[in-house]
This record gives C-alpha cells, sequence and structure tokens, in this order.
C-alpha cells in the first residue's frame, strides 16, 4: 500500500494597500511630532501659530492612518501585518496628539 505524500508550500500574500499607507502615515505624523518637539525647544516654547498648524495637519495625517488602516482590513486574501502596525500605531499617535492640543488650550 503507497503512503500518500502531501506537499505544503507557503503562498506569498501581498500585504494590504491599505495597511502599508496606514503605517507610512504613522511614520509621517511620529516624524512631524518629533520635529515640532525639537522646534518648540529651540524656540523655548514659542513656536507660534506655525507649530500649531504643523500639529493640526499632523492630527489629520494620523487619523487618515487610522481610517485607512481599518478598511485595510476588509481586503481579502492579503496579509494584514501592517493593518496592526498602522491602525495601533496611529490609534496611540492620534491620543499624544490630542492630549498635547488639551493641555496646550488649559
Amino acid at each position: 500500500m503507497a503512503r500518500k505524500r502531501y506537499k505544503y508550500s507557503l503562498t506569498n500574500k501581498n500585504y494590504a494597500a491599505g495597511g502599508v499607507v496606514s503605517t507610512g502615515c504613522a511614520g509621517i505624523s511620529l516624524g512631524l511630532f518629533c520635529l515640532a518637539a525639537l522646534c518648540s525647544m529651540a524656540y523655548h516654547g514659542n513656536g507660534g501659530p506655525y507649530l500649531g498648524a504643523l500639529g493640526l495637519a499632523a492630527l489629520g495625517i494620523s487619523i487618515y492612518g487610522f481610517i485607512m488602516g481599518l478598511r485595510g482590513f476588509s481586503e481579502k486574501h492579503k496579509s494584514q501585518r501592517f493593518c496592526k502596525i498602522g491602525a495601533m500605531s496611529n490609534g496611540v499617535i492620534m491620543v499624544l496628539w490630542l492630549a498635547l492640543f488639551l493641555v496646550g488650550l488649559s
């Protein structure tokens, strides 16, 4: 009696496009956060409206990245690794930006 041989192969799944965009947005928003912090230290806390506009733009990028990360989960037969990374990191960065704005308003 012959033994049945099984061949297993790993499939190369492409990454979900929304997840890659989400991770990129998280990197951009984090970079803008670091840039705003360095500029604020250089100006001794007197950055003015330019740093506020930079922070607001970075918050918008983070919100967009979070939404794209969630949309990336709906793509079938794709790897959702970057969706998880992007959505979580954008959520954390978004909370940091909101906390910074609320501290600045008080």
